[in-house]
């Protein structure tokens, strides 16, 4: 398939950064925050975090903020989004904190001077570790703290933002920290993982009310959005499926993308992996007047976090060590072009793919590759005389290959609006910390978190300002 000559975007097309909070900003015990879950693991256990690199680090960017929003403008990037700390805009008792909204008000505003729009994001992992302590997402209680919270957002700076999300990739939790066991606190139970999956759905969908009212009091801007953001996994299996493949391909999908996109276009969960799960013994904490609950979460956009499909097969057996139920095993297909460093499948045709997923199932919905990026260890091997490093072998036809295939999804008609690009600048990365960078910029870790631009700085600039892929 000749995808190179797809080398044009759209001149509305944007291109932008995607960071976090609790992944720059650091000051984790300044201006009043909270302890969140990644400070607690942190204290538990610093040894779980690559070079004992825990929470407090971020990149520096809290007190850095306009020297590197003055990056991101130099990169052609027209908007960034980030995310509000919930455990620093809220103090213990569910108020206001001050000094904590006083920070957000002044790094918004700093991103405005530079001529960055900052899309704003209310959750990325990081509950105030008080809250996790009364339950977590498996406590009803603290889904309603977490609307309290975003209407609380919206009534702050609901004049300053226009565009707005509830959560960034929120299978992703249920999966590593109750699920899988990868995540404090370790837990391998699937029925407590589709609880919290359940729960954040109903945050969501609070969050989204909390919004709307908002917007018809005057409360947030009148040209104000709000929408959600996933990791969505394209799911493929072998060729000459059985049933047995095609029904891991239905679980998958069902779980980890269609329970996400049916929530935000119609307001429902998908009947049929509800079915699915209630025939297998998965009870999900249903209770009287969710229905009317989950129909306010429809959204105005969506954001697409796209690193790797899915490969999955029939399960060889009913049930893992713990015994959860299994409705898929992974597939390794053999022409598989792999990132090393990071363990996952570089596949730029799977946007277009979801692409096509969206223009078909879900025709009204815009979107924009909300992430998207490589990350390499020992990223430092190479550099020039200078001491850049020469990152553009890899990343650029990592990101020139997903441009092309974004390029082709648009001219068939996809309603793609943007890129954003996930770590423009390198960033703390939960508990693998620094080992993988993702960034055009580099930190460095030995020298003050001193910014340098790498190879591939000039290149995304380039295609940034043109909007030619080349």
């Amino acid at each position: 398939m000749n995808i190179e000559k797809y080398d044009t975007l759209p001149a509305d097309f944007f291109f932008g950064a995607a960071l976090s909070g609790p992944q720059t900003e650091g000051m984790w015990t300044a201006m009043g925050k909270q302890e969140n879950l990644w400070d607690m693991w942190s204290n538990l256990d610093l040894s779980a975090f690559h070079n004992r690199v825990g929470s407090y680090s971020g990149n520096d960017m809290g007190s850095r903020y306009s020297e590197d929003w003055q990056t991101f403008a130099s990169l052609g990037f027209t908007s960034a989004r980030t995310s509000i700390q919930w455990s620093r805009l809220m103090d213990a008792n569910g108020n206001l904190n001050p000094e904590g909204a006083a920070f957000y008000h002044q790094l918004f505003a700093a991103a405005r001077d530079a001529g960055v729009e900052t899309f704003v994001n209310l959750y990325h992992f990081d509950m105030p570790a008080q809250l996790f302590r009364r339950g977590g997402w498996e406590s009803r209680e603290v889904v309603e703290a977490y609307a309290h919270y975003a209407a609380t957002a919206f009534a702050e700076f609901g004049q300053e933002i226009e565009h707005w999300f509830t959560f960034n990739e929120p299978i992703v939790e249920p999966e590593q920290r109750y699920e899988q066991g990868n995540w404090y606190p370790f837990y391998h139970d699937f029925a407590r993982a589709r609880t919290v999956q359940y729960h954040i759905s109903l945050a969501h969908a609070l969050a989204v009310d909390a919004f709307r009212k908002a917007k018809e009091k005057g409360i947030v801007r009148e040209d104000a959005r709000i929408g959600l953001i996933n990791c969505f996994t394209p799911p493929y299996t072998r060729e000459n499926p059985t049933e047995g493949d095609l029904e891991a391909v239905r679980m998958t999908d069902g779980l980890g993308n269609r329970w996400w996109l049916d929530l935000v276009t119609t307001g429902t969960l998908p009947h049929d992996v509800l079915d699915t799960l209630a025939a297998r013994g998965v009870e999900l904490p249903i209770r009287a007047g969710d229905e009317q609950i989950l129909a306010q979460g429809k959204v105005d956009w969506l954001g697409f976090n796209y690193y790797h499909p899915a490969r999955v097969q029939a399960p060889e057996h009913d049930a893992d060590e713990y015994g959860n139920p299994v409705f898929a095993q992974e597939y390794v297909w053999p022409d598989a072009v792999m990132n090393e460093s990071r363990g996952w499948e570089i596949y730029p045709k799977g946007v277009y793919d979801f692409a096509l997923k969206m223009t078909r199932d879900y025709p009204e919905l815009e979107w924009f590759v909300s992430e998207n990026g490589i990350g390499i260890e020992e990223h430092h091997a190479e550099r020039d005389e200078e001491g850049r490093i020469l990152d553009a072998s890899y990343r650029v036809p990592f990101v020139r290959d997903h441009l092309r295939w974004i390029a082709r999804a648009i001219s068939e008609g996809a309603k793609c609006r943007g890129y954003h690009y996930w770590g423009a600048i390198d960033c703390w990365s939960w508990n693998n910390a620094y080992k993988n960078r993702y960034g055009f910029v580099e930190v460095d870790l030995n020298a003050n978190y001193e910014r340098r631009p790498k190879e591939s700085a000039a290149w995304i600039a380039e295609v940034a300002r043109t909007h030619h892929i080349g």
